[in-house]
């Protein structure tokens, strides 16, 4: 079969760039030939990220639509046009077999092209609730990934492929000893843990509630590995990063030794975030992110919740309960292992397998 090339399009958080780069090393592990080329766009982390994963990245100059503040829209149109310029000149060099979309702002004008083309699309979805943007591309790709039951309401049901969301291998593939994972944190393996993680760039409203009241939590034994955030460790007062028991940095660089020490995870509700909660069995908080596109991850935590595979604090309460409601849950093994078993049941395994051979049975199939 003659050399396959991919381009993987997307990114903006960690949420869409680990996935990418689960099903870029999928298909690279099925056949080592394909070529594959990341796009996504400049000055955000997949331009860091991929290139440390040892793939090569073109950025265009794009940005998202701004809801919280509309005034700062009025050059989108003008990016976009720049963009599909770029695209243009990268497809023409690179000229792909097929395009993977795996969300954020850089996949539309890379997908919608390719589609022009009549080049074949991927679409992944890893939400319950679909974006506007995929839906548009939805309509004209030639399969869309899903990760969760119920899509049909937003993609043509003859596209639609269950595969689950694609996670970070290290998470459930990596062996270690226990000890090496406490000491990476300097904490304590007698003692309850809780994870913090509010995401790959922070969450502001997580973060406040945290450092309010932290302290509590280390005054009754429980330990904290907090993940604060791109750019929001500088926010966290420096007494606080001393405490014993702490471990407060802006990104963990080894999430498996993470989620296996920890007792507890709270979280914002991004689909990528939770399929790596489920997929090791931890019971959490889940805070969604009320601003999402469609309040897309009040829909994704309650799919957990209604499942018994996690609890839910509004935003808006996060301030008032957050502390609370972890020193609650730590009390309560007996219901801590049973929101755990309910989460692990909710994870599809193999996801970046799975979608990285619908992609080349097609290939195959137009070849």
């Amino acid at each position: 079969m003659r050399e396959l090339k991919i381009i993987i399009a997307g990114g903006g958080t960690g949420g869409h760039i680990f996935p990418a780069i689960a099903v870029a090393n999928a298909l690279r592990k099925i056949d080592a030939s394909i070529k594959v080329l990341f796009v996504g766009a400049k000055g955000k982390m997949e331009m860091e990220k991929v290139p440390q994963a040892g793939y090569h990245i073109e950025g265009l100059d794009i940005a998202g639509f701004n809801r919280a503040k509309l005034w700062k829209n009025w050059s989108l149109p003008f990016k976009l046009i720049s963009s599909f310029i770029q695209v243009k000149k990268i497809f023409k060099s690179f000229k792909p077999d097929a395009v993977f979309g795996v969300g954020g702002y850089s996949s539309f004008p890379v997908l919608r092209f390719a589609q022009r083309l009549a080049i074949p699309t991927f679409l992944h979805e890893a939400n319950s609730f679909a974006g506007k943007a995929n839906m548009m591309l939805g309509k004209k790709a030639t399969a869309v990934l899903v990760g969760t039951d119920g899509m049909e309401k937003f993609f043509p049901k003859n596209k639609i492929i269950k595969t689950g969301n694609p996670i970070r291998s290290e998470i459930t593939q990596s062996s270690f000893e226990m000890e090496d994972a406490y000491a990476f944190f300097g904490l304590k393996q007698n003692m309850p843990i809780v994870l913090v993680i509010g995401g790959s760039l922070g969450a502001r409203s997580i973060n406040q509630a945290l450092a309010k009241g932290i302290e509590s939590l280390t005054n009754v034994g429980i330990q904290v590995i907090w993940q604060t955030g791109k750019g929001n460790l500088e926010l966290v007062d420096q007494s606080l990063r001393k405490r014993k028991g702490v471990c407060i940095t802006e990104f963990i660089s080894k999430m498996n030794y993470a989620y296996a020490v920890s007792d507890l995870v709270v979280s914002r509700a991004g689909a990528i975030a939770l399929a790596e909660i489920c997929a090791t069995g931890k019971p959490s908080i889940l805070i969604p992110f009320p601003h999402a596109a469609e309040d897309h991850q009040t829909v994704n935590a309650m799919a957990l919740v209604n499942n018994g595979a996690a609890v839910m604090i509004k935003d808006e309460n996060v301030s008032n309960e957050l502390i609370s409601m972890i020193q609650l849950m730590l009390k309560d093994k007996e219901k801590l292992d049973a929101i755990g078993k309910a989460a692990s049941t909710l994870f599809v395994k193999d996801a970046d397998q799975l979608i990285a051979r619908e992609i080349l049975n097609v290939l195959k199939l137009n070849d």
